[in-house]
């Protein structure tokens, strides 16, 4: 359910082999982006999950030490081993453990791939200072044996919720795109294609319910993932329309915080579930 300005970023990506760069608040479908791009390409998705304290070893490559040593050992056992070809024979391929950056640009991989850099913000600078010749040059250099490139570039997606400010020259590398909450009508029409089996009456009260409480100041706004949620439980629960107290059993479904949910019980949340049901 994209939007035209989202569409035309995603062509240029493909057409021009950049990466995209997506901000904006959680839960808006940065995520969902890559996994329908995906889809539609027929491509393989690789997903690298970002944290504070990601490394090279967990995000690129390691090289599996316990097969190295033992084949070492074997080789000594067999009078095989021979000082000149020893790094030769250790540091191959058949050692390498790929992680999500070089699997994606493989170039032994025959199928496409789409490469979804998720939550970018919470890596660590350095990291994202590694990550400038993968998105320039779509490469990799490992020391022992050179630079892996890839055959076909991979399309390259990162998101960020902008819990920090991520760097220029990551940025300079990449299309950039910031993706708003969607409109009533799209999150309706989200809503219905990923929750069919709801009720439309339900469908519409709650993704209205949820435009309302996206305007209360809260720690945690509800995104486009809570308003699935919340339609498929209600749903699962057997509701047709929304009511107080379907709502307040329910409460913990879109709201992840209890600041937030005291926030809006009581006249507050009966005055929005009534703009809601008019709407």
């Amino acid at each position: 359910m994209a939007d035209r300005g989202l569409a035309i970023s995603l062509f240029l990506a493909l057409r021009l082999n950049k990466p995209l760069f997506l901000e904006g608040e959680a839960g808006v479908g940065k995520t969902s982006l890559a996994a329908a791009a995906a889809s539609a390409l027929d491509a393989d998705l690789i997903r690298l999950q970002c944290y504070e304290g990601l490394d090279v070893a967990h995000a690129v490559y390691e090289w599996d030490y316990a097969r190295q040593l033992l084949e070492l050992r074997i080789l000594e056992a067999t009078g095989e081993l021979l000082k000149s070809a020893a790094r030769r024979e250790l540091y191959n391929e058949s050692f390498l453990i790929k992680r999500p950056l070089l699997q994606a640009i493989d170039p032994a991989r025959s199928r496409p791939v789409v490469l979804l850099i998720d939550e970018i913000d919470r890596a660590d600078e350095e990291f994202e200072g590694y990550l400038l010749e993968l998105l320039a040059e779509f490469q990799i250099t490992i020391p022992e044996l050179g630079t892996m490139r890839a055959t076909k570039p991979p399309l390259v997606i990162l998101t960020s919720n902008r819990t920090r400010e991520v760097h220029d020259a990551l940025k300079r590398r990449c299309l950039y795109q910031w993706i708003e909450y969607p409109t009533f009508e799209k999150e309706m029409a989200i809503v219905q294609a990923r929750v069919p089996h709801a009720a439309e009456q339900l469908a519409r009260q709650v993704t209205a319910l949820v435009h309302e409480l996206r305007g209360v100041e809260l720690y945690k706004v509800p995104g486009v993932s809570e308003t699935l949620d919340w339609v498929a439980a209600l749903a699962a629960l057997n509701h047709h329309a929304l009511d107080v107290d379907a709502i307040e059993s329910t409460l913990g479904v879109v709201l992840k915080a209890k600041d937030d949910i005291e926030t809006v019980r009581g006249e507050r949340l009966a005055g929005m579930l009534q703009r809601a049901l008019s709407r």
